[in-house]
This record gives structure tokens, sequence and C-alpha cells, in this order.
């Protein structure tokens, strides 16, 4: 008995019968291979769409030897940036008739490599998209190269030994927030650093320092972070203690930031009257607080979408451009203004 009999659902045979060709040549066209005329394709387009016929997913890979899975891995604890992120890559994968798979990496970078190659030969995925910091851990692309598994990294810096890498410009946007602030009339700023090591804290941190430094009367102090929301409140508790007091922090993320304001609040220092905060990332929180944060708006999803698009670019042989690098914005909202006089 046929599949369309056993479950009334139309089977690749019924449009092989109807189109009047053979089952290789409609599949052919499901993979989108070349070696179809025009003709014949679209008439196979239209039978198809008439039966209304949806390829087995499992079919469809054990033709293309492909497993049509692509695996996300991240260590990021900001649920707020990995959801538009798994989004974003999500609905390329969809359109392209991928699956995504999650999966979350040891913060250790002893034991990254070890873990990613595991993942990649367990779940048999076609190719990864490998989020920062994980993107950055010494040797692991090359480890992903020999297995081989295709990957594509997002970093605020070039790599080598991916296949593309998606670059964002967190340099440059560092010293955008320290000369915006400078322009508003601050001179005490403060800063709430992301982790040690991290290159995207290394990023931020070195765009932000080199240009309050290229102001003569301006003076910066500060704080150790690492992302979390309970280091932007020691982090706040401490440069809200020192003599000057900053008139402006700029925090490395927003969660931080969101820290930051939560001590300025219980130390009843108006914002942005008194003080001025700044976080980074752009993520839905900035809207959720009171005031709106003002903060570096990181295009997840688009960035997210490249990369997925690249990777399957690359995994079906095709040829793209490089990813290439995605400036980075400043959106200023309620959390800043003039220094105070």
């Amino acid at each position: 008995m046929s599949a369309s009999k056993a479950t009334g659902e139309p089977t690749i045979d019924d449009v092989a019968a109807a189109a009047g060709v053979s089952i290789r040549t409609v599949s052919r066209v499901l993979n989108k291979s070349p070696k179809v005329n025009e003709n014949t394709r679209r008439s196979i387009e239209a039978v198809i769409a008439q039966l209304n016929f949806r390829p087995s997913r499992g079919a469809r890979a054990l033709a293309m030897r492909r497993s049509l899975l692509i695996g996300l891995v991240h260590n990021d604890q900001n649920a707020l940036v990995l959801d538009t992120i798994q989004r974003g890559i999500a609905g390329v994968a969809s359109r392209s008739g991928y699956e995504l798979v999650v999966h979350s990496c040891p913060a250790e970078d002893s034991g990254v490599i070890e873990d990613l190659v595991a993942f990649a030969e367990r779940s048999r995925v076609d190719g990864l998209v490998v989020l920062p910091p994980v993107s950055g851990v010494p040797g692991l692309a090359q480890a992903l190269n020999r297995i081989p598994v295709m990957a594509v990294a997002l970093s605020s810096i070039p790599l080598s030994g991916f296949a593309d890498v998606v670059v964002s410009e967190e340099r440059q946007a560092g010293s955008d927030v320290a000369r915006y602030l400078l322009e508003l009339g601050h001179r005490s700023i403060g800063m709430v650093n992301g982790p040690v090591g991290v290159a995207s804290a290394q990023e931020r941190r070195a765009g932000f320092v080199g240009a309050v430094a290229s102001e003569p009367n301006a003076s910066l102090i500060e704080a150790a972070g690492d992302y979390s929301f309970e280091y932007g409140v020691l982090a706040a508790e401490q440069l809200l203690a020192a003599t000057p007091r900053p008139t402006a922090i700029f925090a490395a993320n927003d969660i931080m930031a969101a820290g930051v304001l939560k001590v300025a609040a219980r130390l009843r220092i108006a914002v942005p009257e008194e003080l001025s905060i700044v976080g980074f990332d752009g993520s839905a929180l900035t809207r959720m607080l009171t005031p709106a944060l003002t903060s570096v708006l990181r295009p997840f999803g688009v960035m997210a979408a490249t990369a997925a698009e690249t990777l399957i670019a690359r995994i079906e042989g095709k040829d793209v451009p490089p990813a290439g690098s995605h400036p980075l914005e400043l959106v200023p909202a309620e959390s800043t203004g003039p220094a105070p006089v």
C-alpha cells in the first residue's frame, strides 16, 4: 500500500506520476539541483503546489546525505539576547528546510573544545553557529575543521579558522558612547566593565577608555563586572561612593546597567538629572526599565540571520560573499541627559 493510500498524504511517487517524470527528477527539483531544465522545474513545482505535497524531512536528509540540522552553540546567560538570536537563526533555517539544535557549552575554556566536538559528532549537525565568548576559545575552529564540521562565528573581533565570521564593531561603539557623554558635558565618568579576558568586554572598554582619554578635563573611574545584574549592583555601589561622584556611568551591558539604575534609585540619585546611565546590547530590557535605558543597539536578529544564511550557503556549496562586519548604533533614551551644573 502506498503512503498516500495509507495516510491520505501525497507522496513523491504521486508527484512524479502526475508530472510524467521520474522520482529522481522530482527529487532534484526538491533539492534545488541545477540538473533540471527550467520548464520541467516549473511543471513539477506546479504539481507539487496542486497536490500540496510536503516532502519528508527524513527522506530529504537521506537523499542529500545530510542531517538538515544546524547547531547553535553558546554560553550566554542573557535570555533576552539569546531568544532574539535563536529566532533569527530558526527563521532562516526553517525557510531553508533545516532544524535548529541549541547547545550550551561549559564556561571554562579547558572543557569547551571537547564538549563541542562531542556535541557535533553526537548530533551529526551539518553546521554550527558559534556565539561569543565560545567562538573566541583558542583552537576551537581548528578542532571543528578536523571533524570536519562547517562553522560560522559571531564575534567582536576577526577570528581565523571559521568558514566565516560575523563581526560586530564593539570598539567603535564604546568610543561612540564616550563621545556622546562628553558632548553632554560629563567630565566625571564611571565604567562598569565586562568579564576579564572576554573579547567583547575588552573591545567595549578599549573604545570607551580611549575616547574619554582624548578629553583632557575628563576623569574616569572603573569597576569590575561580569555581565551579571549582581555585579552591576556591586559596581554601582563602588562608583557612586567615589569622590567626586561620577555624573555618568557606562555599563558594558544592559543587565549591569539595570543594576546601576537600581542602586541610583535606592540612593535617591535622580536619573538623568544627577546621573546619566548607558548600557550595551539594546535588548528588550531597555524598554522595560524606568527611565528607559540609553544603550548601544546590537542587531542580534539580523546578525544571527546573516550567520545562518552564510552557514547554509556554505553547507550547500554555494558561493557567498563574506558576512563582514555590522556597525552598532547608540540609541539615546530617558536615562541620559546633560551633566548637572
